[in-house]
């Protein structure tokens, strides 16, 4: 199977692809730029969003929903906002079809016209702080932390499975609050939060940051970001939350009581992380080989093959061992299936990332003990069959933390400085990875540097203390260093 796999350096792009199809996480659909999300592939994403909305509700967080069309009016109340999803929107204008009279199918209704144009969701600001303004009049209403899981739309002209898709599915959380330094410390939280999924879930490593100005989420006064570095060199933006100060509420007149009857505008964040992270889990950790997945998201921790093929006996220890796991809440499956040759089963768990896979035959029967095979290292070994349950337990938590470490330790070998451009330019194109280097905090440099590069800010890190110094393009003086790269 793994010769199906284009190698990564090859072809990075092919290689993601490949592994996409090949352990059968998606499939392209009939609807340009939007992909059919197969059971695996979902259930790694139910696994994501499982831990994540626990992680929401236990910082006092709850799920509610709002439309998925949104009046096209509502875009126009804050400027830079629609000025940022404008070339994005999907927009329905008639509301019925009818039977072509020259019988050729059907056709919209030229009648049928819409008073008011609808926006499908590109992202839920608006319909929500219109609904706001209804739900809030005093303090005693506020905080209001609130978060939907649904899909959003945005009209993509380069897509790409899971990292850039037309439609895809994400949660984005809307908070509004009685101060200014509660809505950022709600930004800053939930800034955490994703680092730590990333980080203690995905096995990710990410740079908490804050993006420039030029690279904020469309009307947000600051934006505060998570960026892993992928195995091609390449930064992937994996989450972020936003301060939008009052900007929202001041549009759709979201106004509040404060306890000394004083009226005021409401403080906001928003915040957000989607199916994209999928796509970095994958190039994260994934070989020539197939995918590698971290064990706490694996939609199957281990696997059993009873080799040649399930017999009673072999059954009897199989079904004794899963059940051992399972009451350890590890994630397990026998692979009952007889028409299958073990080497092609071996072969297939291996491309489906499979972290451990038990092999039983009847010699190891007799010799009371099973084959154990990692995923991550591809290392085999044969353990007694007493105690395999706190085995395997401690060996997944081993797993995860390799892979994290690993994942660590490639991007400490990426991460480079400079204050020459000649040798940021040099870096860029042979070694790839993050770049900190040195910026003059102006959006023409910034821009200039993405044009003759093609890197962009990826953020201003947050643990980068201030060191003046000399812009890598202009020379002028800088504050701090940023961080570069080309990315997703």
């Amino acid at each position: 199977m793994a010769k199906q796999i284009t190698p990564r350096g090859e072809n990075y792009s092919q290689w993601y692809n490949d592994i996409i199809k090949k352990a059968g996480l998606a499939d392209n659909s009939a609807v340009r730029g939007c992909m059919v999300i197969k059971p695996t592939g979902f259930a790694i994403w139910e696994n994501m969003k499982a831990q994540l909305d626990k992680m929401f509700k236990e910082t006092g967080h709850v799920n509610a929903y709002f439309p998925l069309f949104i009046p096209k009016s509502f875009l126009s109340k804050e400027a830079k906002h629609v000025d940022g999803f404008a070339k994005e929107c999907a927009v329905v204008t008639h509301h019925r079809l009818m039977n072509d009279p020259n019988g050729d199918g059907v056709i919209v209704d030229p009648t049928a016209k819409l008073a008011e144009e609808l926006i499908v969701r590109p992202t839920s600001e608006t319909i929500i702080w219109n609904t706001y303004r209804d739900w809030i009049q005093s303090y005693r209403d506020l905080p209001l932390l609130i978060n939907q899981w649904c899909n959003v739309v945005r009209w993509e002209m380069r897509t790409r499975p899971f990292l850039r898709t037309t439609e895809f599915l994400w949660q984005e959380g809307h908070t509004a609050h009685a101060t200014q330094q509660e809505a950022i410390e709600e930004a800053q939280l939930i800034h955490e939060v994703y680092a730590r999924f990333a980080e203690d879930y995905m096995a990710m490593p990410v740079i908490k940051g804050a993006k420039t100005e030029n690279e904020r989420f469309a009307g947000a006064v600051d934006t505060y970001t998570i960026e892993a570095l992928m195995q091609d060199g390449k930064a992937l933006q994996a989450g972020t939350s936003h301060f939008l100060g009052q900007n929202f509420a001041k549009a759709f007149d979201v106004t509040f009581s404060d306890n000394n009857n004083k009226m005021d505008h409401v403080w906001a964040s928003s915040w957000g992380v989607s199916t994209r992270l999928v796509g970095g889990l994958i190039m994260t950790h994934s070989d020539d080989d197939g995918l590698v997945l971290p064990p706490k998201l694996a939609p199957t921790q281990v696997v059993i093959v009873p080799i040649p093929k399930p017999n009673p006996e072999i059954m009897e220890v199989a079904e004794k061992i899963a059940g051992q796991l399972k009451a350890a809440g590890i994630r397990v499956k026998i692979d009952t299936d007889e028409k299958k040759r073990p080497g092609f089963k071996f072969a297939q768990y291996e491309m489906e990332g499979v972290p451990i896979r038990l092999g039983i035959g009847m010699r190891d029967l007799a010799n009371n003990q099973v084959e154990i095979a990692r995923r991550d290292t591809k290392e085999k070994a044969l353990k007694p069959v007493e105690g395999i349950d706190r085995y395997i337990a401690d060996l997944l938590v081993e797993i995860q933390s390799n892979l994290f470490n690993k994942a660590v330790k490639y991007r400490e070998d990426h991460t480079s400085e400079t204050t020459d451009f000649e040798e940021f330019k040099h870096i860029l194109e042979n070694k790839g990875g993050f770049i900190k280097a040195h910026w003059d905090g102006t959006v023409e440099t910034e821009l200039k540097i993405k044009e003759l590069t093609k890197a962009s800010i990826r953020c201003i890190p947050l643990d980068e203390p201030e060191t003046p110094g000399k812009c890598i393009l202009t020379g002028n003086d800088s504050k701090q260093k940023v961080l570069f790269a080309k990315a997703y």
